[in-house]
């Protein structure tokens, strides 16, 4: 059977690499850190990371690789089956109690993946009396874990405030309402109107989730992500997140909310009912990762010195960066073809950044998408400058 597709299938990738969409996969030979090695693809050798999203640069701390280890021989390497029949430990609970007390919500789950936690709670909470209305730039795993559910589905522009109100008054007849938006919108770096979406929601009777996955750990004043941010902690209703960015940056995610939510989840969710428990070693390797956070502020502080840093000079430099102060920083390029040869130039240079194009954006605002770590030294950034105003000239502009 396959024979009769494997032409159409071939001739859609050539497509995709003709438009200039194509998404190789460099391989890198050490562990993720501000510098890694690239074995595979582009140029060899040590290159300077500002693609990845470990941004207080915990993904090789030395106490974080202790705690994992010492999980190891404490834990074992996996659970090998799901939490309700004999994958739950101790050390589970600890990490959703902890994170429960960080977020400053009643009770944690823990799921494989903030993907499966998106995709775990709408299907749960809401049938078709229901209606969800959903930021129009939401992650990929919002909108996935909408289609599951049979809810309606309304979406506002992004950060648009009189559009969500519109969106809330057309769907006063529904039993719940939900209103979902990113904390951070992970292309542009930009953060939700957290405290005006709750003050809707509020006015008209719903509830609001929130994904923090690009915020918590290093947004807020002690790091709890957007809703610390802007003073809401205790209005959000629903927070979901990762441990696979800056709290450690290896995988796992969790879905913070009211005691009778996350109760219900338990029960109903299907990403977490069957799919395996949360390896061990990234659970207790997580509570170090809170420890680390809530110790002190250097790498909160080291990430904004860095992040503000290599925008001004970006600026100073003649790029056009979209406005903000989060460390996700969007070179705007506009041509996809251009971007992707600006990202490989970079590369040459030594500097392991990734262009975006559609359908990660829309059409014609591709880019470049840098992402500052406190794991970043001030010679590494304005190295990073130096080889983008290099590489422009190179291609041409």
């Amino acid at each position: 059977m396959f024979d009769n597709v494997r032409a159409d299938i071939a001739a859609t990738l050539d497509e995709i690499r003709e438009a200039g969409l194509f998404k190789p996969e460099r391989v890198i030979g050490t562990p993720q850190s501000a510098a890694v090695t690239v074995t595979g693809g582009g140029r060899p050798g040590e290159v300077l990371n500002f693609c990845a999203n470990n941004y207080l640069g915990l993904a090789d701390h030395p106490e974080v690789l202790t705690a994992a280890k010492d999980a190891l021989d404490r834990w074992g390497y996996g659970m090998a089956s799901v939490r309700f029949i004999c994958g739950t430990q101790d050390v589970h609970k600890e990490l959703e109690d902890r994170l429960s007390a960080f977020l400053g919500q009643e009770d944690t789950i823990l799921y494989s993946s903030c993907f499966d936690a998106n995709g775990g709670v709408f299907e749960t909470l809401l049938d078709d009396r229901d209606a969800v209305i959903s930021d129009a730039l939401n992650h990929a795993s919002i909108i996935d874990g909408i289609r599951l559910s049979k809810a309606r589905r309304h979406r506002y522009a992004n950060r648009d405030l009189a559009d969500l109100e519109q969106q809330l008054k057309e769907t006063q007849d529904a039993r719940r309402r939900l209103v979902v938006t990113d904390g951070v919108f992970s292309m542009d770096g930009y953060v939700a109107p957290l405290r005006e979406i709750c003050d809707l929601a509020e006015r008209y009777d719903a509830m609001v989730m929130v994904d923090d996955s690009h915020a918590v750990g290093f947004v807020g004043p002690n790091g709890r992500g957007t809703p610390e941010l802007h003073g809401v902690m205790d209005r959000v209703d629903i927070i979901t997140g990762t441990l696979g960015k800056a709290l450690g940056g290896a995988s796992g995610g969790y879905v913070a909310a009211r005691r009778e939510i996350v109760a219900l989840l338990r029960q109903r969710s299907r990403p977490y009912l069957f799919s395996n428990s949360l390896a061990p070693v990234i659970a207790a390797a997580s509570l170090k990762v809170l420890d680390l956070v809530e110790r002190s502020t250097e790498l909160r502080e080291k990430l904004a010195a860095n992040t503000a840093l290599f925008r001004s000079k970006m600026t100073e430099a003649g790029f056009e960066i979209l406005p903000g102060d989060h460390p996700i920083a969007p070179v705007m390029i506009g041509d996809a073809a251009k971007a992707g040869r600006l990202a490989e130039l970079l590369l040459e240079r030594g500097v392991y950044v990734i262009g975006f194009s559609f359908p990660v954006v829309p059409h014609g605002q591709a880019r470049i998408r840098v992402q500052l770590s406190a794991a970043h030294s001030t010679e590494d950034v304005e190295r990073a400058v130096a080889a983008f105003v290099d590489a422009r000239a190179a291609l041409g502009e």
